[in-house]
This record gives structure tokens, C-alpha cells and sequence, in this order.
């Protein structure tokens, strides 16, 4: 038995749903996965923001339809394809894609969109190479930490000069006032 048209309804609102809050959507070619292979990726997903689901591609198709930011997504919607979707952790999720694709090799990574633009299966795979949210925040705090104490020192450095300079000044007057 088939989708009743409510049914496609939901599935077309749960996706656009899923898609709102996202910041990566990948395509990827599923077939020949079990469920309990599925159900691994989507675990592997959880934990970094992202999700897996499954449906028709017409129905993706639907759902990206009037919508700038995914419809380059349209591209990659052939044959089995699974939709997974990212919010927070781009990298991560990219990471934990390629573990899983490494350990099972049954999946093909066709494509994503980020911010409205299609990426190839390499510019996809070079996300994986960005460093964590985490990690760019520590980075910056480090910079930001090694700013400070460069003023501090230069700061601290101004009336050891000033110091020296009238030091100076005064041995040069009292070799003046001896000569």
C-alpha cells in the first residue's frame, strides 16, 4: 500500500522542517545499507547535530521546491538517496560521514548545499579538515591571550624607559655640571 497524500504532506513538512534549522544538507546514495546500518549512521549523527532521513526524492524535491538556499540539492536527487542534514558541527559531522562510509562501504557521498550553493563530493570531504567550533574558539582566546599580554608587557615597558631616560638625563647633567 502507498502513501496516502496527508502522509506525503507530512514527510514534505518534516523535511523543510529539518532543513530550516540546518546548515549543511548532504546527498548520499544509501542503497545496499540494512536498517541497523542506517540506524549506526544516524547514531554516529546524533551526538554533532546532525540526522539521516530517508524518503523519496520526489518528496525532496518538493520540499527544496521555491526554497533558494536548497534547491541546488535537486542535482544530487537520483536513485536511492538519503538526506542528511547538519546544524551545528559541519566538520564533525563530515567526519563522522567518512568514518562510517570507511567502515561499511556501501554508501556514495553524491553532493551537498551550504548557504545555497551546490558542493561537489570533494568540497563536502574538505569540510571535514575545518576545525571544530571549539577548537576556532580556543584558537581565537589564545590569540586574544597573546594580544594582552604583548600590551601588558609594552605597557609595563613605557616607565622602565621613561626611568632609564631621566637616569641618563641626570648623569648627563652631573657630568655637565662637573666638567
Amino acid at each position: 500500500m502507498g502513501r496516502t497524500k496527508e502522509n506525503k504532506e507530512t514527510v514534505v513538512a518534516d523535511l523543510k522542517e529539518l532543513l530550516k534549522d540546518s546548515q549543511l544538507a548532504i546527498v548520499i546514495d544509501y542503497q545496499g545499507l540494512s536498517v541497523a546500518e542506517i540506524t549506526d549512521l544516524r547514531r554516529r549523527l546524533r551526538p554533532i547535530g546532525g540526522s539521516c532521513k530517508i524518503a523519496k526524492n520526489t518528496l525532496m524535491r518538493i520540499a527544496v521546491e521555491g526554497d533558494d538556499n536548497w534547491q541546488p540539492m535537486q542535482e544530487f536527487l537520483k536513485g536511492a538517496s538519503a538526506l542528511m542534514t547538519v546544524k551545528e558541527d559541519v566538520g564533525g559531522a563530515v567526519k563522522a560521514y567518512k568514518s562510517f562510509q570507511k567502515d561499511k562501504k556501501k554508501t556514495e557521498l553524491r553532493g551537498g548545499v551550504m548557504e545555497g550553493r551546490a558542493l561537489t563530493k570533494a568540497q563536502v570531504e574538505a569540510l571535514a579538515d575545518l576545525p571544530s567550533k571549539e577548537q576556532l574558539i580556543g584558537q581565537i582566546a589564545g590569540a586574544i591571550n597573546a594580544l594582552a599580554t604583548k600590551i601588558a608587557v609594552g605597557i609595563n615597558e613605557v616607565p622602565s624607559s621613561l626611568a632609564r631616560v631621566l637616569q641618563a638625563y641626570a648623569e648627563k647633567e652631573q657630568g655637565d655640571a662637573a666638567s
